[in-house]
């Protein structure tokens, strides 16, 4: 129900945009993001957006390069990733925070990944 786009392989310095879309049957998000996890490495935050103030996080490593940005009438999410290191090397995941019924009770949605692969 999460559908990301555009991982690949890029030289160090290079350029990503990464795209997220959610699904016609998720609807009312409190926020998306993306997280990523590189081999023998947990799961770490990259950016978070909310959608009603478009508020952001960003992990330490990601400031000043990566550009997260929403699009709530399409209920989509990007990344823009500048300035590419090896170390940003992972599989990266979209995530979307949903509201439920009930309040303050929320569902969460991941991707399957797109793989980012930085070469030196």
């Amino acid at each position: 129900q999460l559908v990301e786009a555009g991982g690949g392989l890029v030289q160090a310095g290079g350029s990503l945009r990464l795209s997220c879309a959610a699904s016609a049957g998720i609807f009312n998000i409190k926020l998306m993001g993306w997280y990523r996890q590189a081999p023998g490495k947990r799961r770490e935050l990259v950016a978070t957006i909310t959608f009603g103030g478009g508020n952001t996080v960003y992990a330490e490593s990601a400031k000043g390069r990566f550009t997260i940005s929403r699009d709530n009438a399409k209920n989509t999410i990007n990344l823009q990733m500048n300035s590419l290191k090896p170390e940003d090397t992972a599989v990266y995941y979209c995530y979307a925070n949903v509201r439920t019924v009930q309040p303050e009770v929320f569902d969460n949605y991941w991707g399957q990944g797109t793989q980012v692969t930085v070469s030196k």
